[in-house]
């Protein structure tokens, strides 16, 4: 019987399904297994259903030889090994679609908590010293604003679709050719200091990492607001702390954290304390897809893909193609 490893809490019908399928190791609680707890677990398992909190890299498929397939349940898929996983003859699937909406609504979200002061706000009325109206918190709006959005792919596209409502006018950053109706193409150089908003939608690769960085943060318009819910690293958080504390910077919001960033070597452990003291952030632990009806979906599009490769169908959502399985 297959045995198929699962490293994160999941909904109930996903286990439901996954056990229609073989001998199920599931984590029943909200903490993530450590690396070594899933090693343990996995070495003799057929099949993975992995998390953002998972690294899947040569020495995990050397300790798990019976592997087919690893089924994340997620998008970014920047902490698992592609090729790697091609070479040893497993399936390594993502969930490509279904967190983009929810996560574009809250890219707005965050862009309108942060321009019109949300958190003070409700502080302010939470303080108790709300006596009612006084000309306090203005802040800005996106009618008559400049948005620049950093990476055009689904999640881009979907903030840029939001944003058309909201009267401003959009700029499209990336490298990919077709546009949504409605947005300019630009480089990134040209679009900084034009934008009243940057919005950092881009995946996490060797080109992202730290993509806004202090130059970049240099080159934009003073007093900017910058949004980041693509990737931790793909802003550099130190610099950003120094442009916030010099007053450049306006304002920041994220939803992503450089230490989340599990893959690379250098990752912060923690959120710079800079960031969490300043007034002017904004931040949410990763709620993009914390939508329930979107978070069983995607967990349930996993096991399906665990239910393609077990039963000996190439997984709809796979990135890639076994070698070892093409040879045999």
């Amino acid at each position: 019987m297959p045995r198929i490893v699962v490293t994160n809490w999941v909904h109930d019908a996903v286990l439901t399904r996954l056990a229609a399928l073989g001998e199920i190791d599931a984590n029943r609680t909200r903490e993530p297994w450590p690396r070594e707890e899933v090693l343990r677990r996995a070495r003799d398992a057929d099949a993975v259903l992995a998390f953002m909190s998972d690294i899947v890299d040569r020495k995990f498929l050397a300790a798990c030889p019976r592997l087919k397939v690893v089924a994340c349940a997620l998008k970014g898929f920047d902490n698992f090994d592609v090729e790697a996983c091609a070479e040893a003859g497993v399936w390594i699937t993502i969930v490509p679609d279904l967190l983009t909406e929810p996560t574009a609504e809250l890219a707005v979200g965050l862009v309108i908590g942060l321009a019109r002061n949300i958190r003070d706000g409700d502080a302010l009325v939470r303080s108790g010293g709300f006596d009612g109206w006084r000309p306090v918190l203005y802040g800005t709006g996106l009618d008559g604003s400049t948005v620049a959005i950093v990476g055009m792919g689904k999640v881009g596209s979907a903030v840029a679709q939001r944003l058309a409502g909201f009267g401003c006018g959009l700029i499209g950053v990336d490298p990919q050719l077709g546009w949504p109706a409605g947005v300019n193409p630009a480089e990134l150089r040209e679009a900084l200091p034009v934008a009243d908003y940057v919005i950092a939608a881009a995946p996490l690769t060797q080109q992202t990492h730290r993509l806004i960085g202090r130059p970049e943060l240099a080159a934009m318009k003073p007093g900017a607001l910058l949004i980041n819910i693509g990737r931790g690293s793909v802003v550099d958080e130190s610099a950003v702390a120094d442009a916030l504390e010099a007053g450049r910077l306006g304002g920041y919001a994220a939803d992503v954290f450089a230490m989340e960033d599990w893959a690379l070597p250098d990752r912060p452990r923690e959120i710079d304390p800079r960031l969490l003291a300043h007034p002017r952030t904004l931040f949410t632990p990763h709620l993009g897809s914390a939508v329930a009806r979107v978070r069983l979906a995607i967990e349930m599009r996993a096991a399906d893909s665990i239910a393609d490769a077990l039963e000996g169908r190439p997984p709809r959502d796979a990135i890639n193609a076994p070698r070892r399985m093409e040879t045999v």
